[in-house]
């Protein structure tokens, strides 16, 4: 495949406007296309040829996405060193930098990122909209942490990515406002993996101790039993409805899909680890091993045999 052409196999989806600007090839390394709105900019890095310490910064918070090929990402400042693959999410807080390693990029089968740049009045406008909505946190759940996010995402948000890049590339007159309201939707989903981590990790804290924190914690600890949602709501003083919404609405998902995000995410670690797929698969609560393997694959995007290659 040419590296200027129109699709995208990772993402399944079909540039037109963006297969004309991706053809002006200027540089081999972190070639840039880019598409401006309010409040953003979403680009697209191409890269053909292996090459190191790339310095990548911005003045916002970036939102990275990888497409095709394999990044390795060196946080300035820290010792964070790890690989960027298709399907994870890489967030960088404003004035971060990072050097990034291209180990696989060729002019054939070139390493591909979009990133979108958000600005920080954006996420304040969208977090102080969501603190209005919830009501079970002593304090503002939804607050940007200008900390690093590096983390799988799910389909709803790969979705929403490839999206994202066809309202960037239009020229409609909707343009502006079918973009802000997908911004809208990153965002979100953003603090919600912020705010999930937030709890998870400060559970034990005064300033965050809250109903739903107990709840996720109590989760965690019994990731390969059943989820018992009456459990749930006792631990947290709620009814179900009002349980389900108020989860729904911190985290994005419901109980059940939260904790199977846990199960695969403990499972691709213990499967990298070297341990054997059936056991991982039940060990960690799946029933079936057929189940877990369609799950797996959906989520990261490869089979859980090839973990352990």
């Amino acid at each position: 495949m040419s590296p200027n052409d129109l699709i995208i196999k990772e993402a399944d989806y079909v540039f037109v406007a963006v297969k004309k600007k991706r053809q002006q090839l200027d540089v081999l390394i972190e070639n840039k296309v880019s598409f401006a709105a309010d409040n953003s900019e979403l680009s697209i890095y191409d890269t053909y040829k292996s090459a190191q310490k790339v310095a990548l910064h911005s003045n916002e918070l970036l939102f990275c996405a990888m497409l095709s090929g394999k990044k390795i990402m060196h946080v300035e400042n820290s010792h964070y060193h790890k690989a960027f693959l298709p399907h994870e999410s890489f967030v960088l807080a404003p004035e971060q930098g990072v050097l990034i390693d291209f180990p696989q990029a060729t002019l054939n089968s070139p390493t591909t990122c979009l990133a979108i740049e958000i600005s920080t009045d954006k996420i304040t406008n969208v977090a102080n909209a969501l603190n209005m909505q919830q009501n079970f946190a002593s304090d503002a759940l939804f607050e940007y942490s200008p900390n690093l996010v590096h983390t799988q995402h799910n389909a709803q948000t790969q979705q929403l990515l490839e999206r994202m890049v066809h309202l960037f590339s239009e020229q409609g007159a909707e343009r502006h406002y079918l973009i802000d309201l997908s911004l809208n939707e990153l965002i979100t989903r953003l603090l919600q993996q912020q705010s999930r981590d937030l709890l998870m990790a400060n559970c034990d804290k005064l300033r965050l101790k809250s109903n739903v924190s107990d709840a996720l914690q109590y989760i965690e600890e019994h990731l390969s039993d059943t989820l018992d949602i009456d459990t749930l709501c006792k631990i947290t003083c709620m009814s179900r409805s009002k349980f389900y919404q108020q989860f729904k609405l911190a985290f994005g998902t419901s109980p059940a899909l939260w904790q199977q995000q846990l199960r695969l995410k403990k499972a691709r670690t213990l499967l990298l680890e070297g341990q054997a797929i059936s056991k991982v698969c039940y060990d960690l609560g799946f029933n079936n091993a057929s189940h877990f393997s369609r799950l797996f694959k959906q989520t990261f995007g490869i089979a859980p045999k090839q973990c352990r290659h």
